[in-house]
């Protein structure tokens, strides 16, 4: 059955993004394509003609966004499911600690997803059957040593969807969370730890589609990984093994501090 639903996907060059923007043209869907890059998303309106909207941009810069959402409205006048994929992560090296990585890694990951909210509720608000996505990380289950930066910023975006699926319910927006472990993507290339059950963006991205149908609360995979982490995530006092390295989590304190 074709897709007839108007997107728009962001981080849309490469990774899951790519794989995800072919399964969505292969339904037949239209989709609003975002990335930095642009030649990418040209290539896709040209493999898909008259199904793809490129409106690439900076999307940590806030009149970017919103000129690319007035773009959308001009052309569409509306939007019915948005998903927010773009994202970035770099490590942290706690011996010589650099808020300038969290500055940078949070504009990206949450800051720049929260005017992308804001420029697409309206328009979400005029679709069929609204669908608002971010995708998070299997991260945010459990701390990882260098991964402060990443998970901090997807630790929030997590909160943050998760706050408006109670939020917009009255409006029946429906949210979802992807929670994906590792995944072969230019970001997943420059890791020097094992990657442990990790899958191909092609597998995650036709995963997400067939899951998406259903709008569930949360998407998490391999389902395995996701196994592995979440009980681990729940014994704080135990040593834990996080990538192939242990790490012991200090016991919470029993009173709090006076």
């Amino acid at each position: 059955m074709s897709d007839f639903r108007r997107y728009w996907l962001t981080g849309a060059s490469s990774g899951i993004g790519a794989a995800l923007a072919v399964e969505l043209l292969n339904s037949g869907a239209h989709v609003a394509l975002s990335s930095r890059t642009k030649d990418p998303l040209e290539s896709l309106a040209q493999r898909y003609p008259g199904q793809v909207l490129v409106v690439a941009g900076n999307l940590t810069n806030s009149q970017t966004v919103r000129e690319i959402s007035e773009h959308i409205a001009a052309e569409w006048g509306s939007l019915d499911t948005v998903i927010l994929n773009a994202g970035t992560c770099e490590y942290v090296d706690a011996r010589q600690f650099d808020s300038s990585i969290i500055e940078h890694v949070v504009r990206t990951n949450l800051l720049a997803s929260s005017y992308c909210i804001e420029a697409a509720l309206p328009l979400l608000r005029k679709g069929l059957n609204p669908h608002l996505v971010g995708v998070t990380s299997a991260v945010t289950y459990l701390p990882m040593p260098r991964a402060e930066a990443y998970g901090a910023s997807k630790v929030g975006l997590r909160y943050l969807f998760e706050a408006l699926h109670d939020s917009l319910s009255p409006e029946s927006i429906d949210v979802t969370v992807i929670s994906p472990g590792f995944v072969d993507a230019p970001l997943t290339e420059l890791n020097d730890v094992p990657m442990p059950l990790n899958w191909s963006a092609n597998k995650a991205a036709k995963y997400i589609y067939a899951k998406l149908a259903n709008r569930p609360l949360e998407i998490a995979f391999p389902a395995l990984f996701i196994a592995t982490l979440w009980p681990l995530s729940k014994q704080p006092n135990r040593a834990q093994l996080i990538i192939g390295k242990r790490k012991l989590r200090s016991p919470p304190p029993q009173k709090d501090d006076q």
